[in-house]
C-alpha cells in the first residue's frame, strides 16, 4: 500500500481552492447560522453583523463602541472590567487564526473576492495603488480605529473642555459600515437602506452609510479587497498580530526576490518580496490568504507556522504542481502581472 507523505501532500495542495470552500461555508454560517440555532458570540474578529437577520454572532467593533459610551468613572470602576473581558474574548478568537480571519472567514472579505471573480469573468482589468498612495491610504484604517474609540468616549466625557457629543453618535462606525447595509440583503432584508431623519447627526451618518456601501461595491469591482485598505478591524488585528499562533514566516536567505508573492497579493504588499530581513512577514494590510506561499518557487522561503510547527511551506514541487511552471503562473495571474508592470512604469 502506497504511503501518503502528509507534509508533501499539503505543500503541493491548492490552498486557494480550499480557501474558496472555507469562505463559502463561513459566509453561510455568519449570514444564515442563526436560523440553524448556531450561536458563536458577540466579540468576533470579523464583520459578522448583528444587524443581519439570522446572524449567529456579532462583530467586536459594535460591542466596544457600546462599552466605551460610558463616563470615565464607570470605565475605571469595577464595571470597567467588562471592557477588558470583551477584549479578552476577542483575543481568544483572534489568537488561533491571527489575520487569516480576514482572508478565510470575514463575510465582507468573501463578498469582495466574489466581486473580483465577477470582474474577471466579465473580462475587466483591475487597478492597483501606486506605492505612495498605498502608504498614505494605510493610515486611514488607524484614523477610523481611533475615531471609533474616541467618539463614543466623547459622548459622556468632555475632552479638553470641549462640548460632549450627541448620543446619536453612540455607534458611529456601525452607522457607516457597509456590512450593516449590504449583508442583510442576502436575507432579503432592505430595512437598513434608509436615511434616518431623527436629527442632523443621524441624517449625516446614515447618508454616509449609503455612500460608503455604494463605494464598497464600486471600489471592490475596480480594486481587489478595496475596503480592506480602510478597515479598522484590520488595524486592530494588526496591533495584536504578534500574539497570534498562526504566523507567516520568511527566510530571506532563500528569497531570490522574483516578485511572485507580491504580484499575487490581493492588496499589493511589496514588502513581502522586498523585505529579506524580517522573519515575521505579516503586515497591517495582510489578510493571510496564503497566495504568496503558493506562488513562491523557493524551498522554505515562505512558511506558515503554528507555534514552531510548519503547516504549509513554499516548495519548488508545490509551485510547479499548482502552476506548471513560470509561463503558466504568468498566464493564470495575467492581470496581476500586467498591473504590477504598469505601476512600475508609472
Amino acid at each position: 500500500m502506497k504511503k501518503i507523505n502528509i507534509k508533501k501532500y499539503i505543500n503541493n495542495a491548492n490552498v486557494s481552492r480550499f480557501r474558496f470552500w472555507i469562505q463559502l461555508i463561513s459566509f453561510f454560517i455568519f449570514v444564515y447560522g442563526g436560523y440553524f440555532f448556531i450561536e458563536i458570540g458577540s466579540r468576533l474578529p470579523i464583520f459578522s453583523c448583528p444587524y443581519v437577520p439570522g446572524s449567529p454572532g456579532g462583530c467586536y467593533l459594535l460591542g466596544v463602541q457600546h462599552e466605551l459610551n460610558s463616563t470615565w468613572h464607570t470605565i475605571f470602576s469595577p464595571r470597567g472590567i467588562s471592557i477588558l473581558k470583551s477584549l479578552g474574548i476577542f483575543l481568544l478568537f483572534f489568537i488561533f487564526l491571527n489575520k487569516a480571519w480576514c482572508g478565510f472567514v470575514c463575510p465582507l472579505g468573501t463578498l469582495q473576492d466574489w466581486i473580483t471573480r465577477l470582474r474577471k469573468s466579465l473580462g475587466f482589468s483591475f487597478t492597483r495603488y501606486d506605492e505612495m498612495s498605498f502608504k498614505r491610504l494605510k493610515v486611514i484604517k488607524y484614523i477610523l480605529l481611533a475615531l471609533l474609540i474616541l467618539i463614543p468616549l466623547a459622548i459622556n466625557n468632555s475632552f479638553f473642555g470641549l462640548p460632549k457629543l450627541s448620543h446619536s453618535m453612540h455607534t458611529p462606525f456601525c452607522k457607516i459600515c457597509p456590512a450593516r447595509t449590504i449583508l442583510p440583503l442576502f436575507n432579503g432584508d432592505t430595512s437598513q437602506i434608509y436615511i434616518d431623519f431623527t436629527d442632523t447627526t443621524t441624517i449625516i451618518l446614515t447618508s454616509l452609510g449609503l455612500m460608503v456601501a455604494a463605494l464598497f461595491l464600486v471600489g471592490s469591482f475596480v480594486k481587489k479587497r478595496f475596503f480592506c485598505f480602510f478597515c479598522p478591524m484590520s488595524a486592530l488585528q494588526f496591533l495584536f498580530s504578534k500574539i497570534g499562533l498562526l504566523r507567516l514566516i520568511k527566510n530571506g536567505d532563500k528569497c531570490t526576490r522574483c516578485g511572485n508573492c507580491s504580484r499575487v497579493c490581493d492588496v499589493g504588499i511589496t514588502e513581502i518580496a522586498d523585505d529579506i530581513l524580517s522573519k515575521n512577514i505579516i503586515k497591517d494590510d495582510c489578510m493571510m490568504c496564503l497566495k504568496c506561499v503558493e506562488a513562491c518557487p523557493e524551498e522554505g522561503a515562505l512558511k506558515v507556522k503554528v507555534l514552531n510547527f510548519d503547516i504549509f511551506s513554499a516548495t519548488e514541487e508545490g509551485f510547479f504542481k499548482r502552476y506548471g511552471g513560470t509561463s503558466k503562473f504568468e498566464t493564470s495571474n495575467k492581470d496581476d502581472v500586467l498591473n504590477s508592470n504598469k505601476n512600475k512604469d508609472e
